[in-house]
């Protein structure tokens, strides 16, 4: 019973002194369970004292301001404080409604962009949703997303930024486009009256040759239509007959340009040495040497009536180089008759009006210009492309020139009016050659984008792309008496005879070992010239 007792005080002391009763009760009762207790010695329940776990801070406030040191010092509270372990606030209070309210707003205010949401009507045209949203300077589409994703998400943007934002995108967008039109738009500026004289004078020289060759073209359509089916077949099958008589070195360097002479008995090639020859055709002997240029040359060109009714002594050809020096040569003298000058950058080529009296020269300054010989005088500087201007070609009548860039586009200019009637535009990549057409309406352009367009002055548009060959094409010719067929030359090493107006090939000229740099149409129609980067130029004739 003494021990009994002794357990029991413990026991109860042990319950009193824990801090944690569930302990002293579960130590007491597993004690209990050991030794079994009498009734009436089991320990009273001991009710648990109530702690109040409240701030002491208003407490401490009053305790300081009456000046009283209890269980806390005035030092002993400094420590405390400096310490970080009592904070003592200085009236500054959290405000939780305010808190709550600021949530409240946004689930409010998602709310709200939901039911805008619902109301704003979004195209179901998948290309009009991605045109807005391009707009809106969004990605259009992310990835695995589709249709309907995409109208969703273009539905939740607007609801974020409003349809107003939309609009304004597309007022700045026409803002831009008109802006670019105006930048774009062609002007004019008072030339001098030297133009103007040339200008009533190229009027004057091809109007009647228009009308000649619109009467030729009357004459023509009235021959039956079997008679004509019958010469088309006729030619067709002696071009396909076409084959290689003439081979000849030309230079050390390779050869760029070629020119029959007006009577088919000369031509006359460029090199890259910086000499033009001039050969006998068909046998290919050469007769002289023009030696004047220091670089490249890029193009030389007979005059329209030399070996016809000009004198020899008369300027007869022209040539330009890669130093920008454009040069005249007679043909009764190895050493340039005179020089033009005012070109500063690479002059591409050179080309004579029908007329004989103008020479179009184009130039890397992106620039073509026009030459008065009988007033030697440049009338006209012409602008109109954005990168260099590298061939250029005069109507038959006269009226109108074409040029071709580096920038990919064509232009048709009025020689009589200096305005720019038709745009050329459809090529990838630049524009090396242009060429009229006799029959007055159709033009053909080869681009580095290895086609050949050919367009229609009427219809103002491109009528067919021929895809030509599988390198840059070089240069392009009509057949000159009435435009029967279409020659193509190119950097694959071959050139190309196409049909009128059927454009289907007739005849591929293959035999250089080099890329093809120029090629020309005797004005007979009888011979073909091709000058190659193998330094050879050949003459191709039907059997």
């Amino acid at each position: 019973s003494a021990l009994l007792g002794a357990q029991w005080k413990l026991g109860f002391c042990w319950g009193l002194a824990a801090p944690e009763p569930s302990m002293a009760s579960s130590r007491t009762s597993s004690t209990a369970t050991k030794t079994k207790a009498p009734d009436d010695l089991v320990a009273p329940v001991v009710k648990k004292p109530h702690i109040y776990y409240g701030s002491l801070e208003e407490k401490e406030r009053e305790r300081l301001a009456k000046g009283e040191s209890g269980i806390l010092g005035k030092e002993g509270l400094k420590a405390g404080i400096e310490a970080g372990n009592i904070n003592i606030t200085s009236g500054e209070v959290f405000e939780i409604e305010e808190h709550i309210s600021e949530r409240q707003a946004e689930v409010l205010a998602e709310f709200e962009r939901r039911k805008r949401a619902r109301q704003i009507n979004v195209s179901t045209d998948d290309s009009e949703v991605k045109a807005c949203l391009r707009a809106l300077g969004e990605p259009i589409t992310l990835f695995g997303e589709g249709p309907a994703e995409r109208r969703e998400r273009l539905r939740n943007i607007l609801s974020v930024v409003g349809t107003d934002a939309l609009k304004k995108t597309k007022k700045d967008d026409e803002k831009s486009k008109k802006s670019k039109e105006e930048y774009q738009q062609t002007w004019y500026h008072e030339g001098p009256n030297s133009l103007k004289v040339a200008r009533l004078w190229i009027a004057n020289y091809s109007l009647p040759r228009a009308m000649k060759r619109l009467e030729e073209a009357r004459l023509h359509k009235e021959i039956p239509e079997t008679t004509r089916t019958s010469q088309m077949q006729e030619l067709h099958k002696s071009l396909r007959s076409l084959n290689n008589f003439c081979s000849q070195i030309g230079d050390d360097r390779p050869i760029s340009y070629c020119h029959f002479s007006p009577n088919s008995k000369m031509l006359a090639t460029a090199c890259w040495s910086g000499l033009c020859k001039l050969w006998s055709v068909p046998d290919c002997n050469l007769l002289h040497t023009l030696r004047g240029h220091n670089t490249n040359v890029g193009a030389i060109v007979f005059h329209p009536k030399s070996t016809v009714s000009l004198d020899q002594k008369d300027v007869n050809l022209a040539s330009c180089a890669a130093d920008g020096s454009v040069k005249l040569w007679s043909l009764d003298s190895d050493e340039p008759v005179a020089d033009i000058e005012g070109h500063t950058v690479r002059v591409a080529r050179v080309m004579w009006h029908p007329s004989g009296r103008f020479l179009g020269t184009t130039c890397y300054d992106r620039s073509w210009r026009l030459w008065d010989l009988e007033a030697q005088e440049e009338i006209l500087h012409q602008e109109g492309h954005s990168m260099g201007v590298y061939d250029i070609a005069f109507h038959q009548d006269g009226s109108l020139a074409g040029t071709g860039g580096l920038d990919a586009f064509g232009r048709v200019w009025d020689l009589r009016t200096g305005r720019c009637i038709m745009f050329l535009e459809g090529h990838l990549k630049e524009i090396y050659g242009i060429n009229f057409s006799p029959n007055g309406y159709h033009i053909a352009t080869g681009s580095g984008d290895n086609t050949c367009k050919v367009w229609d002055l009427r219809q103002r548009r491109c009528v067919y792309t021929i895809p030509a060959h599988q390198n840059l094409v070089t240069g392009v010719k009509f057949e000159p008496i009435h435009g029967n067929f279409l020659l193509t030359g190119a950097y694959d090493n071959t050139a190309k005879i196409w049909t009128h107006p059927g454009w289907s090939p007739l005849k591929t000229l293959a035999g250089h070992e080099g890329k093809v740099m120029g090629l020309d149409i005797s004005s007979d129609g009888q011979l073909i010239a091709t000058c190659s980067y193998d330094r050879t130029f050949k003459l191709w004739m039907a059997e």
